[in-house]
């Protein structure tokens, strides 16, 4: 079993448009560093929404934010918490198993670009859309963080590899 195993399979079970960014694609993209979240984008429609967030609920995630989760599967309270509070992900936890789920919203590369160039990785017997090296790459440039400038150089280097072995 791999973590958030239980989402995932929800997800493809329920066709949740989405992509994996972050540590879990920089992992199953070939980097060892370490982490306990899964980021995601997603298609950002109303529906897709409320099917994620059912999912995640279901399974026992909250919200860090004092608002109720299904605001964000509405388009007018999500601009208006995009534009006036200058939200840049959606956060749920499950503090039992200390577990972290981000909706990615502000982001250089929108679920549509992401999903156009992601990769399908098996894992057992679930099929992981994962972001492409050069996306997250984006990604990683815009967040600017010192663990980013890591990963940028890690992503950099399993590019090359993968390039010499075609």
């Amino acid at each position: 079993m791999i973590i958030y195993e239980e989402i995932l399979r929800e997800f493809q079970k329920q066709r949740i448009k989405y992509v994996l960014v972050g540590g879990m694609a920089l992992n199953i993209l070939g980097s060892m560093r370490s982490t306990a979240d899964m980021d995601i984008l997603v298609e950002m429609s109303d529906q897709n929404l409320k099917k994620v967030i059912k999912i995640l609920m279901k399974n026992g995630y909250r919200v860090k934010q004092p608002v109720d989760p299904m605001g964000m599967a509405d388009q007018v309270t999500r601009r208006d918490w995009i534009q006036n509070k200058h939200m840049k992900a959606f956060n749920f936890y499950k503090d039992q198993e200390l577990k972290e789920v981000d909706i990615i919203i502000e982001t250089p590369v929108p679920y549509e670009k992401a999903r156009k160039t992601a990769l399908t990785v098996k894992c057992g017997r679930l099929t992981l859309p994962v972001i492409s090296i050069e996306h997250l790459i984006t990604m990683k440039k815009k967040s600017n963080r010192p663990v980013d400038k890591l990963d940028i150089q890690d992503l950099k280097r399993i590019k090359t590899l993968r390039e010499r072995r075609k």
